[in-house]
């Protein structure tokens, strides 16, 4: 039987240097453990400079058949890709960017990486910034299209094993409420769940009216944000207890406790074959329906 992808992504790919010349990279990991669902989903790469010369040497062009060649990042590259998230041409428009971000590399921090980052919040569109996340987001796109999946992956997916955080900014609090709700089924099927502060009470509120009794504990609260609940579960991830980290992010205001934030993320991208962080509301939703069914393949 043979299956035909409604449409062909345009992704928008880069590595930080540590990410890129090992023959056990994460750049190599990706693109060599993801064969099956790039090979079936046919995507276009947007290949930032140095990251498509480290492809080349590693023999990963016949998996990557359809690429297009961005400048070196000192050269506006990644400047270039920003573009390309925010741009209105479908024709031109990248639909997801997978960054595989180093912590500790400092151009990871420079403005066109975050400003990467928040457009791809602000336009809806996945952000993918670990190992882990970008195998997860690959394998689901195409196990959703009619791939067989990937039994590799297989343990990722018993959710009766795995923990997950559930976080949100003011601003987006309702959201992951109404999130939640529409994917309770999934989120309850995790063997533990995290929050920050607020968000947990009001997650063990809802729990309680769908459950009853049996749902008011259904979320482990730590402290707000502000004072280092981020902190605390950023410890849990690395001690890889949370795999995924589902943070509801308003890009629209400022933070006094933006440390904190880049903390939980930097915690997920030093585990990066582990953990992986999702963003914004209409790709978490994509993403929780995908995960329901891939958990009951």
């Amino acid at each position: 039987m043979s299956f035909t992808v409604a449409k062909k992504l345009r992704i928008g790919l880069i590595a930080n240097r540590s990410h890129q010349d090992a023959q056990d990279s994460a750049l190599v990991q990706l693109l060599r453990g993801s064969r099956q669902a790039i090979t079936f989903l046919q995507p276009e790469f947007v290949v930032v400079g140095r990251t498509l010369d480290a492809m080349v040497m590693h023999g990963l062009l016949d998996i990557c058949q359809h690429v297009e060649r961005f400048p070196y990042g000192r050269d506006g590259g990644l400047m270039k890709l920003v573009s390309r998230v925010v741009d209105s041409d479908p024709a031109k428009a990248v639909d997801a960017v997978i960054y595989l971000i180093d912590p500790v590399d400092p151009s990871s921090v420079f403005p066109e990486a975050v400003a990467l980052k928040r457009q791809c919040v602000i336009h809806r569109k996945p952000f993918l910034a670990t190992l882990a996340g970008a195998r997860e987001w690959l394998e689901l796109e195409a196990t959703v299209n009619g791939a067989p999946t990937d039994p590799a992956l297989d343990a990722s997916f018993a959710l009766n094993n795995e923990g997950i955080a559930l976080i949100a900014h003011d601003a987006m609090k309702e959201k992951m409420l109404a999130l939640a709700e529409k994917h309770f089924n999934v989120l309850d099927k995790f063997a533990y769940r995290y929050a920050t502060g607020t968000t947990g009470g009001l997650l063990n509120q809802l729990a309680k009216k769908i459950k009853g009794e049996a749902g008011r504990d259904w979320v482990q609260p730590f402290l707000s944000g502000p004072l280092g609940g981020d902190a605390q579960l950023a410890e849990l991830v690395l001690d890889r207890k949370i795999r995924r980290i589902l943070f509801l992010e308003d890009p629209h205001v400022a933070r006094q406790h933006e440390a904190d934030i880049q903390l939980l993320e930097r915690a997920a991208r030093t585990v990066t074959d582990f953990a992986q962080v999702f963003s914004e509301v209409e790709g978490a939703d994509r993403w929780l329906t995908f995960l329901s069914e891939r958990s009951a393949a």
